[in-house]
């Protein structure tokens, strides 16, 4: 089973108490140089049997325990000045009046006040039930919410927080499965879809790769854009990322950089890629030598590395870690692409083949591997598409 890593770190020690969504480049810089080159991370989410899927967050697990931090400290970790400067996004102006919805399996009963805990840290205005901003609901759209899991919180608190930090004028719908089984899993994204006012969904999970013949009517949505985490494992095709339906999102390592954009990415070395043996390659992808017959993966890409990711909250206790952690794996760069989508406004009118269309508006990644295989870019970022890395990851909204 070929199955996306994530990743959670509880937080280093404090880098100061300003949040960084007021520090400048500078301090952005510092806070990466924090990060060692590798990390120790784990999975949040079990092995994946047939039929089912797995979260795909990694958490760190080589950083100081948050509970050390000063109630005030700034976490670990990138936070949204750090992701919207790297992709160059409109957050502060776009996304108004869009949502983005979030689809993950069983229940998180903290993740409303641990999205508030988040989103006062980084000055972001407030999402809850309240205003309007925030709802849960239930794979049938109601309150019958499924029973919890710890490793599937630290994956909706990731989720909810990837969307807040690139959307966060965005409203946020989170849909809980009641198992990761696919049947379960597509009804929550079919629940999405039939909702008002979503625009994206994004899935951080998979399983092995399978065919549209069973599953693809879950992912199917003409003017919504749905993503999916192509995978934390390297090489082998993940499902629902290798379905022709979805915007399969790979992942790379962001760091900081003495250039005229500011920061360098490379192929994460854990990034999912592959050829689906099912699934109808996107007509988009056939100039782009991809060497695969069917559905190629990935398509774009965002930050997915642990040892240069993101800052989260969760409250829960799991696997001996709550409070600020830091995660990696693809199920960071899903949730930031459906919210890339979702501050672009396009998705009424294009599919899941704009990105190649467009393909000038990305920062290509032209460096890195995650691994060996039998054709070479489906392994190694290169000038174009390429396995890990896809097209490449936003310059802006414009592919999408």
């Amino acid at each position: 089973m070929h199955l996306r890593a994530r990743l959670v770190s509880t937080v280093a020690a404090a880098l100061t108490a300003i949040p960084l969504t007021v520090l400048g480049p500078a301090a952005i810089s510092h806070a990466t140089s924090q990060v060692p080159a590798t990390a120790k991370a784990a999975h949040s989410c079990a092995t994946a049997k047939a039929g089912f899927a797995a979260c795909k967050a990694l958490v760190r697990t080589d950083l100081v325990s948050a509970k050390s931090l000063a109630p005030q400290a700034t976490p670990s970790g990138f936070g949204p000045a750090a992701l919207q400067s790297a992709y160059n996004l409109p957050s502060s102006t776009a996304g108004s009046g869009r949502t983005v919805a979030i689809v993950d399996a069983y229940d998180d009963p903290t993740a409303e006040a641990d999205l508030g805990v988040y989103r006062s840290q980084f000055g972001l205005p407030a999402c809850t039930t309240a205003n309007g901003c925030f709802k849960k609901v239930d794979q049938n759209g109601g309150t019958s919410y499924p029973k919890k899991d710890g490793g599937w919180a630290e994956e909706i608190s990731l989720d909810l927080d990837m969307v807040s930090a690139i959307c966060p004028n965005c409203h946020i719908l989170l849909v809980e499965a009641k198992t990761p089984s696919f049947a379960n899993l597509g009804a929550a994204v079919n629940r999405a879809a039939a909702t008002s006012g979503v625009v994206a969904i994004s899935n951080s999970y998979g399983g092995s790769d399978a065919s549209d013949a069973n599953y693809g009517s879950y992912y199917n949505h003409p003017g919504i854009a749905v993503t999916a985490s192509s995978g934390d494992s390297g090489y082998g095709a993940s499902y629902p990322a290798d379905s022709h339906y979805v915007t399969a999102v790979g992942g790379t390592s962001l760091k900081s950089a003495s250039t005229s954009r500011g920061w360098t990415e490379s192929a994460w070395s854990g990034a999912g890629s592959g050829c689906s043996a099912y699934n109808t390659a996107l007509s988009g992808a056939a100039s782009f030598g991809t060497g695969c017959a069917k559905r190629a993966e990935a398509d774009v890409s965002a930050v997915a590395d642990p040892a240069t990711g993101v800052a989260v909250y969760d409250s829960t206790t799991y696997q001996g870690m709550s409070g600020w952690m830091v995660f990696g794996g693809t199920s960071v760069s899903s949730p930031v692409i459906a919210s890339v989508f979702a501050l672009a406004g396009n998705t009424a009118s294009i599919d899941n083949n704009y990105p190649y269309t467009h393909a000038s508006s990305l920062w290509d990644v032209t460096s890195g591997s995650n691994g060996s295989c039998p054709t070479t870019q489906w392994c190694n970022a290169r000038t174009g598409w390429d396995g890990p890395t896809g097209l490449g990851t936003p310059n802006g909204t414009g592919a999408f």
